[in-house]
């Protein structure tokens, strides 16, 4: 099997969670007395949080640190990871047999560690993977390819052994321009599937039919 390592992401991804960011930036700032503008979802849609953080403190003339609304953000989702988010179903099987196969698994994610733990912990999927990588951390977000290198070198892998998997249409995109190959796997939350099919080499409508996944890693 060519396939010996895999990048995953997290949210949209391993789990069903993405309708939280949906809200988060505009819960979040009315809870600092601001009234968010319309585009807000759109354009927080493909950043960290960090450069969220900075977009936000910029455009809404938010009295904080990036540091304070960063924290501030993750106070508003992250009950939500201790007690409520599921993986996407099909997931926990997905990973049992990658891992019996020998391939070897990180976590590349824009949400940060401590929630990300919390998630995998809680529904006992922690053991599957060696390191979890995180755009606040790397200090990029996913628009730049610095996170799948991270996670590459944390692997101790080469390209050419190692897939990405991910929902989201810039973070495939960027991945592909980096030369990786890539599965991707369809949620709801991203609009932009004619694309994605376009340029992953696989495309994964949910984790119970995985025929196309195993013919192209055994290709």
């Amino acid at each position: 099997m060519r396939i010996k390592h895999a990048i995953f992401d997290f949210d949209g991804t391993l789990f069903d969670s993405m309708f939280i960011w949906d809200t988060a930036g505009e819960l979040y700032l009315h809870s600092v007395g601001k009234e968010p503008r319309e585009d807000l979802q759109g354009v927080l849609k493909a950043m960290s949080l960090l450069q969220s953080a900075v977009y936000l403190k910029e455009r809404y003339d938010i009295p904080l640190t990036e540091g304070e609304i960063m924290d501030g953000i993750n106070r508003t989702v992250e009950d939500f990871y201790f007690h409520a988010v599921e993986p996407k179903p099909g997931m926990i099987e997905w990973l049992e047999e990658l891992s019996a196969k020998g391939v070897k698994m990180c976590i590349a994610t824009a949400t940060d560690r401590y929630q990300v733990e919390a998630a995998l912990i809680r529904c006992g999927m922690r053991q599957f993977f060696s390191e979890i990588v995180t755009c606040t951390e790397v200090g990029s977000g996913k628009d730049q390819p610095l996170i799948f290198r991270r996670a590459l070198e944390c692997l101790g892998a080469e390209r050419s052994s190692t897939v990405v998997v991910e929902d989201a249409f810039h973070a495939l995109k960027t991945a592909v321009s980096d030369g990786f190959m890539t599965v991707a796997v369809y949620d709801a939350h991203e609009s932009r599937q004619a694309q994605i099919r376009e340029i992953a080499d696989v495309y994964l409508m949910d984790y119970h039919d995985l025929t196309a996944f195993w013919e192209f890693a055994s290709a």
